[in-house]
């Protein structure tokens, strides 16, 4: 199966490595652009807005992961907890998440649901929680 694995560019270091287990497990896994960039060439996560505008014009990081989503037959969000959040998703993952559920693919959340503002919204595109367990897929 391939999949394309999402998460926020914090936890870049846990989908390199669960991008590793699910191509150890058979499956082809694709991740973001930046995770490379981070890893090769020392790119640092912008922090103001105009920093991520200018990134983006650059890079086009949303549109192709965006991409990455419609080549899959599943999406991975790598979803540990962050700012004292258990299962953390943010704004661009969130999106992603959105993108494969009008695409019908299959949606797994390495950890919980978090309680966030959109948890509902999160819940109703009913992702299966793999609760760590990649094997699961």
């Amino acid at each position: 199966m391939t999949i394309a694995v999402c998460g926020s560019l914090t936890f870049y270091k846990e989908i390199r490595e669960a991008q590793k287990k699910l191509e150890a497990l058979g499956h082809r896994a694709l991740v973001p652009k930046s995770i490379r960039l981070i890893e090769e060439e020392g790119y640092i996560k912008p922090k103001t807005v105009s920093e991520r505008l200018a990134a983006e014009a650059k890079y086009h990081f949303i549109s192709e992961h965006f991409a990455k989503v419609e080549q899959s037959d599943a999406i991975l969000v790598v979803n540990p907890e962050n700012h004292g959040i258990p299962g953390y998703i943010g704004g661009n993952t969130f999106l992603e998440i959105g993108v494969a559920f009008y695409l019908k693919k299959k949606i797994y959340f390495l950890y919980v649901i978090p309680h966030m503002a959109y948890e509902l919204e999160l819940a109703s595109m009913y992702p299966t929680v793999l609760d760590g367990d990649l094997s699961a897929i």
